[in-house]
Parts: C-alpha cells; sequence; structure tokens
C-alpha cells in the first residue's frame, strides 16, 4: 500500500512535547499522540464497550442510511477518509458507492497500524482499490486531491466524531481548510456527536473496566519509549471531567505525588506537582444546529443530517457552498 510519510516524526513528536509540557499553568499532549499502535489498538476496544455509545451509533446511521447518503455524491468520486482507524465504519458508504461505479478509496491516518488494519478490513471489498497514506489530516488530503482526475469528484469521510477534538474555533477554523482543498461538486461528511446527559459521558470516558484509562496512560508510556523519557505510569491517574462551559469531555492524566521527569529527546526536564494534570484529549458535543451554522460559516451548505437517538449523534453532509 503506498504511503506519504511525514517528515521528521519523531522531532515533531519531541517538539510538541517540549512545547506542550512547558507550558506555564495547564500542561498537556496533542491527543493525536494517544493513536500509536498500543493506543490505535486499545481505542478500537474502547468502542468495543458498553458504556462507550458513540462509535455504534455512528455505524448505525451509516448502515441504515448509506444509500440516501450516497445518492447524494455525484459520480464520478474517488474517497477520503480523515482518521480512518480499522475502516469497519467505512465498510457501508463504500459498498453503497461500489454499487454505482468502481472506487478508488484512500484512508489517511498517523497511525501506520491503523492503515493495516484498515487495509486488511476493507481491501477485499468488490470494486473498491484501497490506497492509504501515512500522513496528518490535511497532508494527506492535498495528496489525494492531486490524485484526481479530470472529471472526478471528491468525497472527504469525517466519521468518528473527531471534529469535537478540536475547540470550537479550532474546528471551525479546519472545516475552512478543507473546504479550501474542495471544489464545487464535492462533498464531505462529517460526524459529530451531540449533547446527551453528563453522566452517560462520564460512564463513556471512565470506563469501569479501565480501558479508556490504559488508552490514555499510554501516551506517557509512548513518551518513554520514543523520546527516552522516565515518567514512572504508577504515579499517575486517569480523569475525565466535564467542562459545563465548553461542553466538552476532558481527559486527564493527574499526578499522585510531585515529581520530575526527564525526556532527554524533547530536552526538557519538568515538574509536576502533586495533583496537576496533563491535559490529553477533549472531545466537545454540539447541537444539530450548531453544526449546520458552523459549516456555514466555514463556507459549506449542510444538505442532509441524519440522526441516531439511542446514543445521540449526527452524520452530517457538507458541500462548498
Amino acid at each position: 500500500m503506498p504511503q506519504a510519510v511525514t517528515a521528521g516524526p519523531v522531532t515533531e513528536f519531541a517538539e510538541d512535547v517540549r512545547t506542550g509540557l512547558g507550558k506555564w499553568g495547564q500542561k498537556e499532549v496533542p491527543f493525536k499522540y494517544l493513536y500509536d499502535a498500543v493506543g490505535s489498538a486499545l481505542f478500537e476496544v474502547i468502542s468495543l464497550l458498553p458504556e462507550y455509545g458513540l462509535t455504534r451509533a455512528g455505524e448505525r446511521i451509516l448502515r441504515k442510511y448509506a444509500e440516501e447518503i450516497t445518492a447524494r455524491i455525484l459520480s464520478p468520486v474517488i474517497v477520503a477518509e480523515l482518521g480512518s482507524g480499522s475502516g469497519k465504519k467505512t465498510r457501508w458508504i463504500l459498498e453503497a458507492i461500489a454499487r454505482r461505479q468502481p472506487t478508488d478509496y484512500h484512508p489517511i491516518e498517523i497511525s501506520h497500524s491503523a492503515l493495516t488494519m484498515c487495509r486488511r478490513e476493507l481491501e477485499h471489498l468488490d470494486s473498491v482499490r484501497v490506497l492509504g497514506f501515512e500522513a496528518g489530516y490535511l497532508d494527506g488530503l492535498r495528496k489525494v486531491a492531486a490524485r484526481r482526475q479530470e472529471g472526478q469528484h471528491l468525497l472527504v469521510l469525517f466519521l468518528g466524531s473527531s471534529i469535537g477534538n478540536f475547540d470550537r474555533k479550532q474546528g471551525e477554523q479546519f472545516l475552512r481548510r478543507v473546504r479550501r482543498v474542495l471544489r464545487p461538486g464535492d462533498a464531505f461528511l462529517l460526524a459529530t456527536d451531540l449533547e446527551k446527559p453528563v453522566s452517560q459521558l462520564l460512564r463513556a470516558y471512565d470506563d469501569p473496566l479501565g480501558v479508556t484509562a490504559a488508552f490514555n496512560l499510554n501516551v506517557l508510556a509512548r513518551i518513554n519509549r520514543e523520546l527516552d523519557a522516565n515518567f514512572d505510569l504508577s504515579c499517575f491517574r486517569h480523569a475525565a471531567r466535564y467542562n459545563a462551559q465548553e461542553r466538552r469531555i476532558e481527559m486527564h492524566l493527574r499526578s499522585t505525588l510531585a515529581q520530575k521527569v526527564t525526556i532527554r529527546k524533547a530536552g526538557l526536564t519538568v515538574a509536576i506537582q502533586e495533583g496537576e494534570t496533563i491535559w490529553t484529549e477533549s472531545s466537545h458535543k454540539y447541537s444539530p444546529q450548531e453544526v449546520i451554522e458552523m459549516a456555514g460559516r466555514a463556507g459549506f451548505e449542510c444538505v442532509g443530517q441524519w440522526f441516531d437517538y439511542e446514543w445521540p449523534f449526527a452524520q452530517n453532509l457538507l458541500i462548498p457552498a
């Protein structure tokens, strides 16, 4: 499977860790670093947990409405997916399109292991050719767009509600950047997790089996492995919080004691106080109307929304305005 690999990944990782952990005030590590091979595998387990209904909600919508959604997509079309993961949720869309035309599908992932899982999951679909890119969202999307032939349209999939990992301003800015890559006749299928009771959210992001805790703690193990650090994982605890003002779940790693940690490849020694946290991920929750308005400000028109009500969730079809 051809892959476009970003330059200097360890250097970028080291720089991001140095910046995030060297901050005054709230320390943080960008959420994308949760998804190495171990993290991606743990997230696949999380998606199966009864408390975490998000993945199943998105799949229920796609299973039920894939034909209706893809009927609104212009042909011929090539498909790019931002953050494909294992690709299981994408099957319904690809099968619906492939019933009408042979389809090139381009998963875009920073995790090599996730790309491998995706290829294994989908490469046997009839009339679907899988060509993946190991790259960031926008870099990968630009590479896919450059491959399109005259007259081909581009369908971009962002199916895991990962838009919620950005704060609202950054999320809207991200949509604008995607819009710049697209042309008239293209489409963007955007998944958004919707507002729901706080108790339901907290159970989803702090499951009783501790899988989410292991997923979160793994980012420190990754820093140890790849950046020659000496984090003691036993001195941190997973914490999920709901920020009512921002309408988001936050994942943190809380230090159980005062400690110093050295990250050699980042050239950093950081003091962490007892009770201080490292912020690793956010998941913003939306209302359906908010998605329409955000898309409009980013240069899109929302031409369809499909909902799951068991776990409030939406798939939103956007076209360049």
